[in-house]
């Protein structure tokens, strides 16, 4: 009985839905993606990775739209909140994901601070995290800007 009641409550305990923004882009993926790859550049931030999913999937034999995850940072703004919580490091640094889109040639599509630090010690109202959600916001602003 014991088992079955620690059972519903893993189930009862999922995750609430995550807290994306996403925003249209006139461009191609890999022109929204070098455009955003441009603007962390610009701005300081280094891009740590690029991943294209599309790729990978098609050297599993498989096939998904287009889709290329940048993953950037900065750590004059991710180690206040790593200073904060070292877990954050699990969700720094920042992801973008670049993926073709219905209703225009792509779309980029982020998580805010707040969902990425949710059950974390870090203040999601404090300057790091108003600091990171800026950032997104200007840096996705500016590779989807006609």
């Amino acid at each position: 009985m014991l088992k079955l009641i620690a059972a519903a409550a893993l189930l009862g305990a999922t995750p609430a839905a995550a807290e994306v923004v996403t925003k249209p882009s006139p461009h191609t993926v890999d022109v929204t993606a070098d455009r955003l790859a441009a603007a962390a550049g610009d701005a300081g931030a280094t891009v740590v990775a690029r991943v294209d999913h599309a790729a990978a999937a098609e050297g599993a034999g498989m096939v998904i739209p287009g889709a290329t995850l940048l993953i950037f940072g900065d750590p004059q703004v991710g180690t206040p909140v790593m200073q904060e919580d070292l877990r954050a490091g699990l969700v720094l640094p920042l992801r973008v994901l670049v993926h073709e889109a219905d209703g225009s040639a792509s779309a980029v599509t982020y998580q805010t601070a707040s969902d990425l630090f949710a059950g974390l010690d870090v203040d999601p109202s404090g300057e790091a995290a108003a600091r990171i959600d800026g950032a997104l916001d200007n840096l996705t602003n500016s590779a989807v800007a006609d």
